[in-house]
């Protein structure tokens, strides 16, 4: 225990051992450490400003942080705006593969500079300028989105394609300055969306169509007031296109409800003369017709839907022709029947239908059909029950005497004229398009039947042609007046419909024979499918000759890859 206390060193010992060499400073501890600096060795003095305390993540010395200014917050965000960021020299948004150069000139219908930005992605349309300008503030968004809506009822009930629809709602809301639109086209809905920019909320109106007429007049009547709209020469206000806009629904009709009787009758005696008739043949298709009209009328009037008023109308010219047959009049009693079948053969909605489905609008396309289904459908009860209690009198229809037509081409060129002008009247179309339509129709049958006689060719390949032909036609007389298609093509298509075959196959059924009946209905979709094509393939090549797009090429349908 004395050995241990001995060995402890005193506490002076222990404080000298580690004090430094050199002389104390003033102020500093008399205990010092042996990580004391030697003496000699002096650390720099500390400048004044800086913190005692530093960091080795501390700016070095001489380099100088920006000075913020003034009007800038302390605390900063991932998603703010860059300092160097200018909205006037710099673009919002560019896509991966570049802004695509698009040629939209004026002098292109307003209809191909339409579809062809509605073709692209919304990201790479170019952006809207203001067509029709305004002294004050601009148009209200609610206003120019319902005037958009109203303009495209009108069309969609009218009987224009879902993409054309689209196009002019869209020439409405870039006329006014809503470039971030996208209408939407079914077959009883419309709705377009707008965003005002990528941080505001969208504002989207919807419509519903429930009423359908086929006036083709006030068709023309709309798509005139879109080309002013979309016009940049013409001033256009929002009021001026209201009231134009009432003015065209207050039109009543072109031709009386007399003449569209009477034009009923024509054209089912045109169509019988198509397929071998004579004079008489020609009066009883057109009485048939015309009671079918009338009985129809009646049915519109209290209320009855489509189906049963086709129904009634085939009805007629189906009894008159059995009448016949058991008075045993030397007439071609099919020919009669045939004949009032052109004039309830829904053609117009069944080109609509096909138009839709080619150009990717498939649900509208999906309803269009449908509906044609459930007319012809209609017509198919009419004729049927007709047929058969006329079976079951003993009349003797036989279809070979309607298939051996006489040869006569100067007889049926003008009958196929005359069915066209009749069927223009019957679209309520204006004057000024029947004779241009009805030379339409005459050119289409002389096609069919030089590719069908002459020719050899099949009655499918030679319709389709024809078809081709009418729409390629159509479409260049809507380029050249700025107008709709329809009223040059719908009426022209006329004489081409399937009456015959869908006559021929109800008449199988009716007499006990399903399988040739069946084979002669599949025959008439056929011809049918075949004219719509052919007339969407015409006015398509009439766009690929004619079109307005830019250096890549024509977009390709809308909804689709673009392969």
């Amino acid at each position: 225990m004395a050995d241990a206390e001995g060995r402890k060193p005193r506490s002076d010992e222990a404080r000298g051992t580690f004090r430094s060499t050199g002389p104390a400073l003033d102020g500093e501890s008399s205990t010092t450490s042996e990580f004391a600096l030697p003496a000699g060795l002096g650390a720099p003095p500390a400048a004044v400003s800086e913190s005692e305390t530093t960091s080795e993540f501390a700016l070095p010395e001489g380099f100088a942080a920006p000075r913020t200014t003034g009007d800038e917050t302390a605390e900063g965000s991932a998603f703010s705006l860059p300092r160097a960021y200018d909205a006037e020299l710099t673009a919002s948004f560019t896509p991966a593969n570049g802004i695509p150069l698009v040629r939209l000139t004026k002098e292109a219908p307003w209809q191909d500079r339409m579809r062809t930005m509605l073709r692209m992605p919304v990201a790479e349309r170019p952006a809207a300028e203001p067509v029709q300008r305004h002294e004050g503030s601009s148009p209200a968004v609610p206003r120019v989105l319902d005037l958009t809506l109203r303009i495209g009822e009108l069309l969609l009930a009218g009987g224009e394609g879902a993409e054309d629809v689209e196009a002019a709602m869209f020439a409405v809301c870039r006329s006014y300055g809503l470039d971030r639109c996208e209408p939407n086209v079914t077959f009883t809905l419309l709705s377009v969306s707008y965003q005002p920019s990528l941080v505001d909320d969208p504002v989207t109106a919807s419509r519903t169509v429930r009423r359908r007429a086929t006036d083709y007049t006030r068709l023309a009547a709309v798509f005139r007031l879109v080309d002013d709209i979309s016009d940049p020469d013409t001033a256009v206000s929002l009021e001026e296109a209201y009231r134009r806009l009432a003015e065209i629904r207050r039109n009543r009709h072109p031709y009386a409800g007399w003449v569209l009787t009477g034009a009923s009758g024509l054209l089912a005696g045109a169509a019988s003369v198509l397929v071998g008739g004579d004079v008489v043949v020609f009066v009883a298709a057109a009485l048939g017709a015309m009671l079918g009209d009338r009985l129809a009328w009646v049915c519109a009037g209290r209320g009855l839907p489509e189906f049963y008023q086709f129904t009634v109308a085939a009805m007629p010219p189906a009894a008159i022709g059995v009448a016949l047959t058991l008075a045993e009049v030397d007439v071609k009693a099919s020919a009669v029947i045939t004949g009032g079948l052109f004039a309830l053969l829904p053609g117009r909605a069944l080109v609509a239908g096909v138009q839709d489905g080619l150009t990717g609008f498939y649900i509208t396309a999906s309803a269009r059909l449908l509906e044609v289904m459930y007319l012809f459908t209609g017509i198919v009860a009419g004729v049927l029950t007709v047929l058969y209690f006329g079976v079951q009198l003993g009349a003797k229809l036989d279809p070979d005497v309607a298939l051996g037509t006489t040869k006569r081409p100067m007889w049926q060129i003008g009958a196929s004229m005359l069915l066209a002008l009749t069927f223009a009247v019957l679209l309520q179309q204006e004057r000024s398009t029947v004779l241009l339509v009805t030379l339409n129709g005459g050119v289409a049958w002389s096609v069919y039947g030089a590719l069908r006689y002459p020719g050899g060719l099949s009655p499918v390949a030679s319709t389709a042609i024809a078809a081709g032909l009418v729409g390629l036609f159509g479409q260049l007389l809507s380029r050249y007046r700025f107008a709709s298609a329809l009223p040059y093509t719908t009426a022209a298509i006329g004489p081409l419909m399937p009456g015959s075959a869908t006559y021929f196959g109800l008449l199988s059924i009716a007499g006990g024979d399903v399988d040739d009946g069946l084979v002669s209905l599949t025959k008439a979709v056929a011809l049918a499918m075949a004219i719509a094509i052919g007339v969407n393939l015409g006015s398509e090549i009439s766009r690929l000759f004619l079109r307005v797009g830019f250096a890549g090429g024509r977009r390709a349908a809308k909804r689709t890859r673009g392969f």
